[in-house]
């Protein structure tokens, strides 16, 4: 029996990801799943920068505005769903592609959850405590002194994931990240990984004029529209938090916007550290030669044959 593959795309916010997966996935007459977490709800198009009406026709979507923002759908959920889904499509493609830059859904594919201990539930009573009357930067920094190395990897503006990180470290008195990659679940495909990169300064500037996009393409308008819903998880994230701010009258809108791009720059950053850490994951330039990635992913396939 010949061997499914999943080629999986990474790497930081704008770098260029859905162009590279749609150029893969016509050249390789498959689909594509994605596991950006932010992309799932339909309510939210301009600020997670979900493939265009073109792209989406251009080639087959799965996972994209799928779900509401008013449904619970955390990474486990993510993990059985993608599963389910991939071996649909092994069976009518050798092929697939993964694309996305939320490292945390990624792994949970390609190698499955981690276990995690159960802890005293008044922890995260008293962690949501602290949040109120203290605020996340008291939070953020008592993750950085308990698990740096969380502290470096997680989007530390999410304040659920924050609070999720917190509870293992204080509950076990262990690192959150000590219980990281224990196991690897079974997978009946093979895990050829591809990432984009370019210059700290360079993903910075696409990051700054994707954020001028949003702006003009109506983001603010969008914000405003899910502005009454603004504590459910979904929208804890980088491009509608701080519009929130601004509507509350807490920041001016300039403010606002340079809160986004900066937001977003400690984020791709974050990224970057987690990504890099693969040493299986294969880099490209941003100004990459197609006919280099494709070339590079025949060398790594057995048993696939006519490409």
């Amino acid at each position: 029996m010949k061997p499914n593959y999943l080629i999986t795309i990474v790497g930081a916010t704008a770098i260029g990801k859905t162009s590279l997966s749609i150029e893969l996935a016509k050249h390789f007459q498959t689909e594509i799943i994605s596991s950006d977490s932010r992309q799932f709800y339909n309510e939210m198009t301009i600020g997670t920068a979900v493939p265009s009406e073109d792209e989406l026709q251009q080639v087959k979507h799965h996972f994209i505005q799928n779900r509401s923002i008013f449904e619970d759908y955390n990474v486990g959920d993510f993990e059985r769903d993608a599963i389910t889904k991939l071996n649909k499509l092994f069976k009518k493609h050798q092929i697939v592609i993964m694309v996305g830059g939320s490292g945390l859904y990624v792994n949970a594919v390609l190698n499955g959850l981690d276990d995690f201990p159960d802890v005293d539930p008044e922890i995260r009573k008293r962690l949501k405590l602290d949040l109120q009357e203290k605020g996340i930067d008291f939070l953020q920094d008592k993750l950085k002194e308990l698990d740096f190395e969380t502290y470096q990897k997680i989007d530390i503006d999410n304040k659920q994931r924050l609070i999720r990180a917190l509870e293992i470290c204080i509950g076990t008195d262990k690192p959150f990240s000590s219980f990281l990659q224990n196991k690897e679940s079974k997978r009946n495909f093979i895990p050829i990984k591809i990432g984009i990169t370019a210059d700290r300064d360079i993903i910075y500037d696409r990051i700054n004029q994707r954020v001028e996009m949003m702006i003009e393409n109506g983001l603010i308008a969008e914000a405003k529209k899910l502005y009454p819903n603004k504590i459910l998880n979904a929208l804890q994230t980088v491009g509608y938090r701080e519009l929130f701010a601004y509507f509350d009258n807490k920041i001016t809108l300039d403010f606002a916007i340079s809160e986004i791009k900066k937001n977003t720059r400690r984020f791709a950053k974050r990224q970057n550290t987690w990504f890099k850490k693969d040493k299986e994951i294969k880099w490209f330039d941003y100004e990459y030669d197609i006919n280099n990635v494709v070339d590079f992913i025949n060398k790594n396939m057995k048993g696939i044959s006519n490409l």
